[in-house]
């Protein structure tokens, strides 16, 4: 997770001594902070400083019996502002820290989305009230990105045909049944896979892939909350890094029917983002758990 300090703005910070510092400028003078009590009894705590437009640096760790502040872990975080599932969700510790991932099975992708949680605190609480089982509720999804190219949209006549609503309903109805084990479902979703991959196998062989594609979401690596993504995008602006001054573009993309934000430090993206464009980055998947 510290790989991607730069995607906020701390490109130069490297050796320990900064980290240190920046840790204890977070603790000094932190814009918010959460506290509740994690499902082991003990005072949980986020403290968060905001170094640019919606994103910064959170500090955790747990207050003991005399309110001493013990430190666990730090990262960087931006954070979304589009609604990204209405799926269900289910959240998970990481075996290191008190850090949580979350998971929801987004029927748009026919996948399971899985990011870093990034509200720790408020999912306790939440948790308190509806158990620590599968939640329905919203996600706000959003993603740093080290590096990151901008590509020119495909052709309108190039663009595969997007489904309107009620095709787009009937999908994930399909998509769930087969999850559910429907043997019909599955046929037709296997049938519809073969003929895309015909469709592919015909085409690449005189077209360039990202011709034929025009969006993806796919996990990379073996961390499970990194994904390399291409998207449309909807909408960007730029802000600066208030200690480094270092530029910062916010990225908001339509990736696989899914709206997200993406956080990327200037001296590390390729192209000039433009509407109707696209963006691909292997970036790390960060979200939050709406409490409404």
């Amino acid at each position: 997770m510290h790989s991607f300090l730069g995607s906020i703005g701390f490109s130069k910070l490297s050796d320990l001594e900064d980290q240190d510092k920046l840790i204890q400028d977070v603790l000094t003078h932190f814009d918010f902070k959460n506290v509740s009590v994690n499902e082991y009894g003990h005072t949980f705590v986020e403290i968060s400083k905001e170094f640019a437009e919606d994103c910064g640096i959170t500090v955790c760790g747990e207050y003991d019996r005399s309110n001493l502040f013990h430190f666990d872990y730090y990262y960087p975080y931006y954070w979304g502002s589009q609604i990204t599932s209405y799926e269900s969700v289910s959240v998970n510790k990481h075996l290191s820290d008190e850090s949580y991932a979350a998971a929801c099975d987004d029927l748009r992708t026919g996948t399971t989305l899985i990011f870093y949680l990034t509200n720790t605190a408020e999912y306790f609480r939440i948790s308190k009230d509806r158990g620590t089982g599968d939640m329905q509720t919203s996600v706000t999804v959003s993603a740093l990105a080290k590096s990151g190219s901008v590509l020119l949209p495909v052709a309108p006549e190039q663009k595969p045909h997007a489904l309107d609503p009620r095709e787009l309903e009937e999908k994930n109805d399909l998509v769930e049944a087969a999850q559910n084990g429907d043997e019909d479902a599955i046929e037709s979703l296997t049938m519809e896979d073969m003929d895309t991959y015909t469709m592919l196998s015909r085409r690449i062989r005189h077209e360039d892939v990202y011709t034929i594609v025009n969006t993806y979401l796919m996990p990379y690596g073996m961390e499970c909350d990194l994904y390399n993504i291409m998207g449309e995008i909807t909408g960007f602006r730029t802000t600066r890094n208030r200690a480094t001054n270092e530029k910062l573009y916010q990225i908001s993309l339509l990736c696989n029917e899914i709206p997200m934000d993406v956080c990327i430090n200037e001296k590390d993206l390729e192209g000039e983002p433009e509407v109707g464009r696209r963006f691909k980055a292997i970036v790390w998947l960060q979200g939050r758990i709406n409490a409404g």
